[in-house]
């Protein structure tokens, strides 16, 4: 199902978060729960896999992960600010010590001038460290190349955000 280079990362996250005895927890709203998919496609898990969201609808981001209804409104489902909010409520909603969120325009259709399709925002929250966000704008890709280009974006991020090691597009 996933590339052996995504699971391979996959493998080298959990076994990093282990380490570091933290759990994790997704947010996903573009990726449908293909990230909390891929981790869980590794043997012992468990160990680190906390919980996953997918909350796909603006009213799952709301009632699930607590984003404000106005912020979705004002800045559209697809934007920083709502990923990270999502990054932010997955964190307070969990046991989870590194939460990673979604939210993106996967196509094919659905895109706009703003927002076009392989726009994606990914946000990681660890406890007691900066959030950071990244912006991956992909191109017209196929569905599934821009839903497995941002699961592998997401463990990036996530073993980045573990090893403290900055990122090009965190703020």
């Amino acid at each position: 199902m996933f590339p052996d280079e995504t699971l391979m990362a996959a493998r080298l996250l959990l076994a990093e978060a282990e380490e570091r005895r933290l759990k994790i927890v997704t947010a996903e709203s573009c990726t449908g729960g293909l990230i909390a998919a891929c981790l869980t496609e590794i043997p012992g898990s468990s160990a680190v896999m906390e919980r996953g969201y997918v909350t796909y609808s603006n009213q799952a981001k709301q009632e699930l992960l607590g984003v404000p209804g106005d912020l979705i409104a004002d800045m559209g489902a697809v934007s920083e600010p709502v990923a990270r909010a999502m990054a932010e409520g997955a964190l307070r909603e969990s046991r989870a010590h590194i939460a990673v969120s979604t939210t993106g325009v996967a196509g094919p259709g659905g895109g706009s001038a703003l927002k076009p399709v392989g726009l994606v925002h990914i946000a990681c929250a660890r406890d007691n460290h900066r959030l950071r966000h990244e912006a991956l704008r992909l191109g017209p890709l196929s569905r599934q190349e821009i839903r497995l280009k941002t699961v592998d974006a997401a463990i990036a991020l996530m073993r980045a955000m573990i090893a403290g090691k900055p990122a090009s597009n965190w703020t």
